[in-house]
């Protein structure tokens, strides 16, 4: 059916499609309003080596030089920063950081992409604090900062590296004042007005589809209800007669 047809569609069952359409748009009103409103804010953390480099020079108690092993890699800084994102975003790391499935507050740790299995392509890393309130967002960032940290001491103290050669990690850009996002609000609302819309539509053609069959059963049903003709004509005579 073309756009006219559909537009007289509507302008015929418009019993159906207005209740339909305003519906949607009271949903629409009340997702907007109820949805509260979220605040975020970004940190990007970079890592560094020690100016000495990932080795320590042999002396002569003991000759073979000391490598820390997170940066004996082409790419050292970028494995050591894709250990930290893939340690944070784990399960039991978020529930460590008192996180719980939906609610309120939530952090991300990323490479910069939305594509978490890849290596980071850089010693950076990028954090991210989510909340109602700008306190809230600007805690569990800061928060998030500190047990990096602490996961990268632990990670360097593990492979035995030898403390002159630890990556040291800073904050390439503190966390910013968290900025409400209206994304969530907005989506919400275009979905149940799009869904509405849609339900408007298929109640405006399953009546136009209705219609036919509705009209010919009730007329049926009406000649039913209707004496045959001979007695009608009897029914007639008897009241000239009179």
């Amino acid at each position: 059916m073309d756009f006219w047809g559909t537009i007289l569609v509507l302008f015929r069952r418009w019993y159906v499609a207005l209740p339909a359409f305003l519906a949607a748009v009271g949903a629409a009103f009340y997702a907007y309003s109820t949805i509260p409103v979220t605040y975020t804010t970004t940190a990007v953390l970079v890592l560094t080596a020690p100016t000495s480099g990932g080795t320590l020079p042999p002396d002569p108690d003991q000759p073979i030089p000391r490598v820390n092993p997170l940066l004996n890699f082409d790419h050292g800084l970028d494995v050591a920063a894709s250990i930290l994102i893939s340690v944070m975003s784990t399960p039991d790391m978020v529930a460590a950081m008192g996180v719980t499935s939906g609610g309120p507050t939530t952090y991300a740790v990323t490479n910069g992409t939305n594509n978490l299995e890849s290596l980071a392509t850089g010693p950076l890393v990028f954090v991210e604090g989510e909340s109602r309130t700008p306190e809230e967002a600007t805690r569990i960032a800061r928060k998030a900062i500190d047990r990096i940290e602490q996961e990268l001491d632990v990670r360097q103290r593990q492979v035995q590296a030898p403390e002159g050669t630890y990556i040291t990690i800073s904050e390439a850009v503190p966390p910013t004042t968290p900025a409400p996002q209206q994304g969530r609000k907005l989506r919400s609302a275009a979905s149940a007005l799009g869904l509405g819309v849609i339900a408007s539509l298929c109640g405006a053609f399953a009546a136009e589809s209705l219609s036919g069959p509705l009209s010919a059963a009730l007329a049926r049903l009406r000649r039913r209800g209707q004496p045959p003709a001979p007695e009608r004509e009897l029914v007639t005579s008897s009241k000239t007669g009179e």
